[in-house]
């Protein structure tokens, strides 16, 4: 069913106000909002979506330590408020329900998940609107504090322009050292990730108001190109391959960062799969496809207010 699909990526601040992105360059997309400013990078290994003169891969791929890593989703933030670090979330989430949709072996891939690659995630997928989320802070592969001079962080992102392909890693610039050494926090990402397992520990680190964040989310598990998620097994328990597209209900597949004592995205990543029946040549959604769309959308709003 995979090829009677094309993925199309949107970002915005909100869930919204999304608009589409380019793939696999490392020009940034830019987003802005009474919250925070960011710049996002999106790469996509064997990328065959929209734009559909988009770059199959990256030089990102080919770079070590993603050799086998799939996709990324390497974002820099700067806060417009102090937040802090127990709030700031990262995960998916949903409108509607997914319950009736979730394949055999669902339960079995979450425990892996949680288990051996996020123990800090957290959620409800049984939910009227389902999530999962994990703090920032444990869940982010890869976490760079930058510093809070805006001459310092002049120069650096002048040394980032002038990289051939940016390869973000674990650390700080500035007085980011600092921070991260007042806060006992582990040079290292492993290290980090499970110092930042104790609450006590988020609770205490500030997202600082004009201080940048520099973050990668990757992994080789989600597969793009076959909307397939496939996890490794660990000791008596075999890998699993999920054809998400089998039970795909049409909700798009959402990305956010998100304040959870407001309730609030900080900003939003979406994949959505379009027919490609729904897009012309060029690449484009056809008007009917969008008004087919929109028509869907309310009949859904209204048999849940039904």
């Amino acid at each position: 069913m995979a090829d009677k699909y094309v993925l199309s990526v949107t970002a915005g601040p909100n869930y919204e106000d999304q608009k589409p992105i380019s793939i696999n360059t490392d020009e940034p997309t830019h987003i802005s909002s009474p919250h925070l400013t960011a710049n996002l990078r999106v790469r996509i290994q064997n990328y065959r979506g929209l734009p559909k003169d988009s770059p199959k891969s990256s030089p990102y791929f080919e770079t070590d330590p993603h050799k086998k890593d799939l996709y990324s989703l390497a974002f820099s933030f700067t806060p417009k408020e102090d937040i802090n670090g127990h709030d700031v979330v990262f995960g998916n989430d949903f409108d509607h329900p997914i319950r009736d949709k979730l394949p055999p072996g669902f339960q079995q891939a979450f425990n892996i998940v949680k288990w051996f690659i996020d123990p800090g995630l957290y959620g409800d997928v049984h939910a009227d609107e389902p999530y999962l989320y994990g703090p920032l802070l444990s869940s982010i592969n890869v976490l760079r504090i930058g510093p809070k001079d805006d001459k310092e962080q002049e120069k650096i992102e002048e040394v980032r322009a002038n990289e051939e392909i940016l390869i973000l890693e674990e650390g700080a610039d500035g007085d980011g050292k600092e921070v991260r050494t007042e806060m006992s926090m582990p040079a290292d990402a492993a290290g980090r990730k499970k110092w930042a397992l104790t609450e006590a520990n988020q609770k205490k680190f500030t997202f600082e108001k004009g201080r940048e964040y520099s973050n990668d989310f990757f992994n080789p598990y989600l597969d793009f190109n076959d909307f397939a998620l496939r996890l490794p097994g660990f000791s008596l328990i075999p890998g699993i391959t999920i054809p998400i597209i089998s039970y795909w209900d049409g909700q798009p597949l959402r990305y956010v960062l998100k304040n959870r004592a407001t309730n609030e995205p900080l900003f939003v990543v979406v994949f959505s799969l379009l027919p490609k029946d729904q897009v012309d040549d060029a690449g484009n959604i056809k008007k009917d496809a969008e008004n087919e769309t929109k028509t869907t959308e309310d009949n859904d709003a209204n048999n849940e207010l039904d």
